[in-house]
């Protein structure tokens, strides 16, 4: 998160980063694969562990984030060079072998990221779900308004994390 805007996200990331790991923790328990997608920040030799290695080091919330978020054993990554995690990324394809039909798609910033990884989801025919409280952005006028559009016109189910995963 080095950009211009990234203090104003820092403390929503952190807040979004934590209902985040709480459903993932649930979903984990019900056998759900988690994939990360994260930026490659332009580095081409880069891999997954070494990024999250460097993350998790940087002071303060963007460290706790990259900490929480940590994934397992279990979780599958890949790096994305922009912000939808479709676009030149093996991920279509993973998903596929997966015969996911389902998406629930959470992460930095709503607007961005979230925004066209749900578009690009919903295009390749998926049914997503966006936690609203899982997501984080520079203002929350830039989050409800991406919300909306992906309630209304990519017809995503969108609310609070609560009300996924449970029985």
């Amino acid at each position: 998160m080095r950009f211009p805007g990234a203090e104003d996200l820092v403390p929503r990331a952190l807040k979004a980063a934590r209902a985040t790991a709480r459903l993932k923790e649930r979903l984990a328990k019900k056998g759900v694969t988690a994939i990360y997608a994260n930026d490659n920040y332009g580095i081409w030799r880069s891999e997954f562990k070494d990024l999250l290695a460097a993350c998790k080091k940087l002071p303060g919330a963007r460290g706790e984030i990259a900490s929480l978020l940590a994934p397992d054993s279990r979780d599958l990554t890949i790096l994305k060079p922009l912000h939808s995690a479709f676009h030149s990324t093996p991920l279509e394809h993973l998903l596929k072998q997966l015969k996911t039909r389902e998406l629930i798609v959470v992460g930095l910033a709503t607007d961005m990221c979230v925004h066209l990884t749900s578009m690009d989801a919903y295009m390749r025919g998926f049914k997503v779900w966006v936690p609203s409280d899982c997501t984080a952005a520079e203002s929350e006028e830039n989050k409800a308004v991406a919300l909306r559009q992906l309630s209304v016109v990519l017809k995503c189910r969108v609310g609070r994390s609560t009300a996924i995963g449970r029985d």
